[in-house]
Formats: C-alpha cells, structure tokens, sequence
C-alpha cells in the first residue's frame, strides 16, 4: 500500500527460527526510521500461520513494500530501491519483468485490481529487449484473465500505435492482444489490420471481425 505522500508501507511476515529474518527486520526498521516507508507491520507466521496461508507464502522472510513483493533473503539496498520506487516505471517494470519470468503473473493480476494504472506497465514490457517470448505468453495470458473486467480498455491506445510500428513481431503482438481485450472499441484497429502487410496480422484481424459482426 502507498499513503497521500507516496511512501510505502511494508509488512514482514517473519518467524522467530529463520537465519535471514532478524536482517530483514532491521534494513525495514531503518527505512521506517528514515521514512522511507511509513509503516511497518510484522507478522509471526508461527504464531499466525493464517497470514501466509491466506498470501500463498511458502518460505520467510516475505516483504511487500508497496505493491512488491520480495521472498527470501534481500539485500537492504534492494529493500530501499523499492521503497523509494513505488512511483518509479523503471523500478516497477523491472520488478514485473522478474515476477513473469518466475511465472508469478498472478501476483501482478492482483496488483492491478488494486492499482488498475499499473496495468500499462504491459505496454511497456512489449518494447522492452528482454521480453522473451515466454514474457509475451505471459502478457497474453493476464489479458486473458482480466478480460471482461475493464481493466485493460486503457491499452487500447498504445496497442493501437504500436500497429504503425516497421517491427512486424510488436505489430502481430499488439494485434492479437488487442483481440484479447476484445471490446468493440477494438474495431477500428481491426479494421486498419486488415490491410497490413502481414498475413498473420490480417488474418488475426479478419477473424476478430467476423466473429464480432457490428449489430
């Protein structure tokens, strides 16, 4: 959670027998000392086994400043770049890429349900060089699960100008996501496909507008 002053608040979830979680405490307490983060909240799993049942924790130290979240042992310097980047798009997109490359969308479906601007982080991932094909499936399939939701209406733009890109991969990734958030203010994209020079883009394009004929 970030308070009206853009600093984090960060909760630990820690047990008294874990080699790492006394560091853990102490980097956290020096950040809410110097008000990098404005409240802490620690949690014995131990005694409260609730609290990492009900967040799928398998492992402490578990620390979430903000909207990330960090399993194991952190350096402090690490714990202080996030707190002080919750506002920070390259903190943020470097976060996401690590968390769909351990395959862990989930975390960040339920992050944009709180936060919905982080969803345009995608966007971002699309142009980024260490977007693997594996981190493109992952994007597809957060759209897909957040499809109907409202969420993703917001790409629509971005998607779209990424269509007038020369690269034929970001136009044939932004066609068929656009397909994914599906809504009838996709149409006139679809529409543009359909004379692109590429046949899997037209393709993808033709189909999408024959299934969704206008009423």
């Amino acid at each position: 959670m970030v308070n009206g002053n853009s600093v984090p608040d960060a909760l630990l979830l820690m047990t008294g027998g874990c080699p790492h979680c006394p560091a853990a405490l102490q980097a956290l307490t020096v950040l809410l000392k110097e008000g990098a983060i404005g409240r802490l909240e620690v949690i014995n799993v131990a005694v409260h086994i609730e609290e990492a049942e009900s967040r799928g924790v398998q492992s402490v130290p578990w620390i979430r400043i903000g909207p990330f979240e960090v399993e194991g042992a952190a350096m402090p310097a690490r714990l202080r770049e996030l707190a002080q980047g919750v506002n920070d798009d390259k903190v943020f997109d470097a976060w996401l890429l690590e968390t769909l490359k351990s395959g862990k969308r989930h975390k960040f479906e339920a992050l944009v349900k709180n936060e919905p601007q982080r969803i345009h982080a995608l966007a971002r991932m699309m142009k980024n060089p260490e977007a693997s094909m594996a981190i493109r499936l992952g994007i597809g399939a957060i759209l897909e699960e957040l499809q109907g939701s409202g969420l993703t209406e917001t790409l629509i733009p971005s998607f779209g100008e990424m269509l007038k890109s020369d690269d034929r991969l970001l136009r044939t990734d932004a066609c068929h996501f656009l397909t994914l958030i599906g809504t009838e203010a996709i149409r006139p994209h679809m529409l543009a496909c359909v004379d692109d020079a590429d046949p899997e883009i037209r393709e993808m394009a033709e189909e999408w507008l024959a299934e969704n004929l206008p009423v």
